[in-house]
């Protein structure tokens, strides 16, 4: 083999490398953007500790009432959200807080394979909204938003609206989602979401004993902080060698077993 062939095939493996290298580096980028981001959310920012220690718990009950649980709510006393086929042979649970930036940070990453997965029809999703940060940090955020949310479910526009709420997240001390105003405003992102009924829905706070109910509930799970994600009873975000592609592969594998 001629001296110029072997340095090509060097530099081609070399250059092979050097990609492979990069896709791992980006690879654990993700795992860690997804591990560690989830450490925000059990106690809220590490600059606000003290906010924490002197709010932690102290969320009140929204509302007192019966619950009233949203249109298509399905699960255990109507607290979970569905979205996806109902025959789907996996399952992925997700316990989330629409202020909590590591559930941001999950949706970022995991959004666009679990959409794919859904719309294919071989992942259903239950999503249950709690109100931790309104705890930690002090607040109503994290309850108007997900009463707002359930509302959006009320108008077939929950998948929609949910992400609109993500991609415009303020910070987790900005307690912009407490202002019903906003919500509505942020409607309007979405196709005939914003009519008097959603209006409505938002400001009177139909489903606030709702969102208070399925909180109690992820206290009661025992679950440690959000996002809580379980593909089929198993925790994938305490899995460090969980990424979007592990996780497509998991549901397809699923898929067709």
């Amino acid at each position: 083999m001629s001296e110029k062939n072997q340095h090509g095939k060097r530099t081609a493996r070399d250059r092979l490398a050097a990609e492979r290298e990069k896709h791992r580096a980006a690879e654990r980028r993700r795992r860690t953007l997804i591990v560690g981001a989830s450490v925000v959310c059990v106690l809220g920012l590490a600059a606000v500790i003290g906010v924490v220690a002197a709010n932690s718990g102290k969320s009140k009950p929204a509302k007192t009432g019966p619950a009233v649980a949203p249109s298509g709510a399905q699960g255990k006393n109507s607290l979970a959200i569905p979205v996806g086929k109902d025959g789907a042979k996996s399952t992925l649970t997700v316990w989330e807080d629409f202020r909590c930036p590591a559930c941001q940070a999950f949706e970022t990453v995991y959004r666009p394979t679990v959409h794919e997965l859904t719309d294919a029809g071989k992942l259903r999703v239950e999503y249950h909204l709690v109100r931790l940060i309104d705890g930690n940090l002090g607040g109503t955020g994290s309850l108007r938003a997900a009463n707002a949310a359930a509302c959006a479910q009320d108008a077939g526009k929950f998948t929609a609206y949910h992400d609109v709420l993500y991609e415009n997240q303020p910070k987790e001390t900005d307690d912009a989602f407490a202002d019903n105003d906003k919500l509505i405003t942020l409607a309007g992102k979405v196709s005939g979401l914003d009519t008097p009924a959603f209006r409505t829905c938002v400001k009177n706070g139909t489903h606030d004993a709702w969102v208070d109910k399925s909180h109690q509930a992820f206290q009661s799970g025992g679950f440690s902080g959000t996002p809580t994600v379980l593909l089929n009873g198993k925790n994938i975000v305490q899995d460090r060698t969980m990424t979007p592609a592990k996780l497509k592969q998991l549901v397809e594998a699923a898929d067709q077993g």
